[in-house]
């Protein structure tokens, strides 16, 4: 994928910026006058918004360290996975070799239970491998873009909070159902399967619960993690919407618009390995379940076999959740194309309606007045990403230079926005509604050859 340009990557220092797409004398001035208002619309009269986010950016810093996600040291780094090997790995094995028993297949098949635990760690592992590298690496601020010179933290804090607390929300409703059905599967096997004793099968069953319960948290907090970073994209996209009522400046947009596709570029840069591994392993542990479920020979009831559908549930909600936040974030970003291309055509038939075509000219600086007053320009995104067109009105703009230069400049604006759409990447292919109907054909194509081979259709 091409690196976003220089004039992006600048823009996360606090030194100004000066873009090479119109770099000239004459414009100089009008730079400065770019950061001055730039400087204005970031600067906060109050800190209580900064302060109460730096308290939520903590609280969910801790629950990450919890799940082991903060490797900052070597003692992090050894205690995480330490963690992760004891608990996600050699407990629930011995549990297993515990409470294996010939004739128990009606309660518990060894062979599933097995392949149940490797996709599991194997998800986990790769979730808090990618995860602790980026947090390391970045820190919380710049993991999810908040810090005050890339994400304008004054400006959106109370939104930058909705979103995390709406993200651990989500994490609760996602993991709450599965964790009681996970609960009443194993209750109800401790209950079938003869035992020694009692208080052999309660530590069992607590063994079972706790690891299953680590593992599936730390695979769909890296989920939530990433759903939660597009999410935060979103809210300037939004402003960037917005940002064409309160604006008519061409070089202002170009380089707000350099400055998100950048963080789109390096978001991709940051979750690709992670999307390719977690679709692969999810994908393998589909495809061995349909080969062990349709080839099994016994009676496969909810009890013996309740673990695959349980963890198959996970599996499949943490890989939608994070195509949806990569699907919205990437239809977003190619959705300002349409929009710029609406504000140009509405201001360009504005403009040339009224006295012959040519505007009125005021100003020191050539600018030429619109005759009437325009309403706002708004574009209002439904929650559901299979919302198809959405209502735009007719802009506003105060004043716009000379005809034809303002004309050109539109036009080299939205032919930018054409040829740079954005969106999340993997190695080239954007996350979208396209990527999505190949995927759904290819696992399609899978489950109908596992089908073929374990099912056998007899003719006589």
């Amino acid at each position: 994928m091409e690196e976003p340009l220089p004039a992006a990557q600048a823009s996360e220092e606090p030194s100004s910026v000066q873009s090479p797409l119109l770099a000239s004398a004459q414009n100089d001035h009008v730079n400065d006058g770019h950061l001055q208002r730039r400087e204005a619309r970031d600067r906060s009269p109050e800190d209580g918004g900064d302060t109460q986010l730096d308290q939520t950016l903590q609280k969910l810093e801790t629950f990450l360290s919890f799940l082991g996600f903060k490797q900052s040291t070597f003692f992090g780094v050894v205690l995480s996975w330490s963690a992760f090997s004891l608990v996600g790995v050699v407990l629930p094995v011995i549990v297993l070799e515990l409470s294996d028993c010939s004739d128990c297949e009606a309660y518990q098949i060894k062979s599933f239970e097995l392949v149940i635990l490797a996709s599991q760690a194997s998800l986990a592992a790769v979730s808090l491998l990618c995860l602790s590298h980026n947090l390391r690496k970045y820190g919380i601020r710049k993991f999810l873009f908040v810090d005050r010179y890339s994400g304008h933290m004054s400006r959106y804090s109370d939104q930058y909070i909705k979103q995390i607390k709406g993200s651990v929300r989500l994490l609760v409703i996602w993991s709450l159902p599965w964790f009681l059905l996970k609960t009443a599967r194993e209750i109800a096997r401790a209950v079938y399967i003869p035992r020694v004793s009692w208080w052999l099968s309660i530590y069992i069953l607590l063994a079972l619960i706790i690891s299953w319960t680590y593992l599936s948290l730390v695979f769909l907090s890296a989920s939530i993690l990433f759903h939660l970073v597009c999410n935060l994209q979103v809210i300037h996209f939004d402003d960037y919407g917005k940002l064409l009522e309160r604006e008519n400046d061409v070089f202002l947009f170009i380089e707000e618009h350099i400055r998100l596709r950048h963080y789109l570029s390096k978001i991709s840069h940051r979750f690709r390995i992670f999307l390719i591994l977690q679709f692969f392993i999810v994908t393998a542990s589909q495809f061995v379940t349909l080969f062990q479920t349709t080839g099994y020979s016994g009676i496969i009831t909810l009890i013996n076999g309740g673990d695959f559908a349980v963890s198959t549930i996970v599996q499949v909600v943490g890989i939608i959740l994070c195509l949806h936040a990569a699907t919205r974030i990437s239809h977003r970003a190619q959705g300002v194309a349409a929009l710029a291309s609406r504000w140009h055509a509405l201001m360009t038939c504005g403009s040339s309606s009224t006295e012959g075509s040519v505007p009125r000219t005021s100003g020191n600086m050539g600018n030429s007045e619109l005759p009437y007053t325009l309403s706002s320009l708004r574009i209002d995104y439904s929650e559901s990403d299979l919302e198809s067109l959405e209502y735009v009105a007719i802009p506003t703009s105060a004043q716009l230079a000379s005809y034809m230069s303002s004309y050109h400049r539109r036009q080299a604006f939205v032919s930018y926005l054409q040829t740079n759409p954005g969106g999340i990447t993997i190695f080239g292919w954007t996350v979208d509604r396209a990527l999505i109907t190949t995927i759904f054909f290819i696992e399609l194509s899978l489950v109908t050859f596992v089908l073929g081979k374990t099912i056998a259709v007899s003719s006589s």
